[in-house]
């Protein structure tokens, strides 16, 4: 259990952050960009539950997002957590096959009676489902510093936890559509409509 006892160390001023190992790395790194982001996106999921918390008909679009948020907090335990292959005295938390698979589960579900798509759509709508779509871009964001991460030879990233941040905005996207009245109130993309 995490026990926050003082919110300032004064470790971080200079320029350092601690990681999960008990390394320290620049706040630029990249593997701090990546869980920084993946806050980020937990923070933009957040804003949007404050227009799908208590609404009788998003109930299962808030459900889905309150283990989204607590999904992000696994993830970004992850990301800060390098795998080395030395042993750190506990097990450190991952990512597992079983996160990604609900998110794939919750994605069927919210899409099975959405209107389909004959446009882009734009990020609007309902105040939720735009701020899903700004949930979503941060997710995509998190996912290239991710990838990015991946491909330094001196890092490791998961490929369950890369999966995850993947289908992460797949299901913040189809969510939005759930909040725009299942698509039916979905702003469409139109082509060349101001030239």
């Amino acid at each position: 259990m995490v026990k926050l006892n003082k919110i300032y160390t004064r470790t971080g001023d200079d320029g350092t952050t601690g990681l999960g190992d008990g390394g320290r790395r620049k706040k630029y790194d990249l593997r701090v960009a990546a869980y920084g982001t993946v806050d980020e996106a937990n923070a933009a999921v957040g804003l949007a539950r404050l227009s799908t918390a208590g609404v009788a008909s998003l109930a299962e679009v808030d459900a889905i997002l309150v283990r989204v948020q607590n999904d992000l907090f696994d993830l970004g335990a992850d990301l800060c957590t390098p795998d080395t292959g030395e042993d750190l005295g506990y097990e450190p938390l991952r990512i597992v096959d079983a996160q990604v698979t609900r998110l794939e589960e919750e994605i069927d579900a919210l899409n099975a009676d959405l209107e389909p798509l004959k446009s882009f759509v734009l990020p609007g709508g309902e105040p939720a489902a735009a701020q899903l779509h700004l949930a979503r871009t941060i997710a995509r964001r998190a996912e290239r510093a991710m990838t990015e991460l991946a491909d330094v030879d001196a890092e490791s990233v998961s490929e369950v936890a890369i999966r995850y941040i993947n289908r992460l905005s797949d299901l913040l996207f189809v969510a939005s559509r759930r909040v725009n009245a299942r698509g039916v109130g979905d702003v469409l993309w139109v082509p060349g409509a101001n030239r």
